[in-house]
């Protein structure tokens, strides 16, 4: 795993002027917080899995996951 912050994704994932990230950022923090394993996009409505969760994983799936831990690792 490289070395971000489960709380910081990969900017390919979300980027940093994206027009919703502070609400989208939030929404993941509290999600990691209370031990949940995702969260409902405030975008889109679809759930989407923490970096904790991901992590817990153990490797990337491969399928894009927007907070995946493993984004840029060696």
């Amino acid at each position: 795993m490289d070395k971000r912050a489960l709380t910081e994704p990969h900017p390919s994932r979300l980027a940093p002027a994206h027009p919703r990230r502070a609400e989208i950022l939030a929404a993941h923090a509290a999600a990691l917080a209370e031990g949940q394993a995702g969260y409902l996009d405030p975008e889109t409505g679809l759930f989407v899995l923490t970096a904790g969760f991901l992590a817990g994983r153990g490797t990337c799936c491969t399928r894009g996951c927007r907070h995946c831990p493993y984004v840029g690792s060696a």
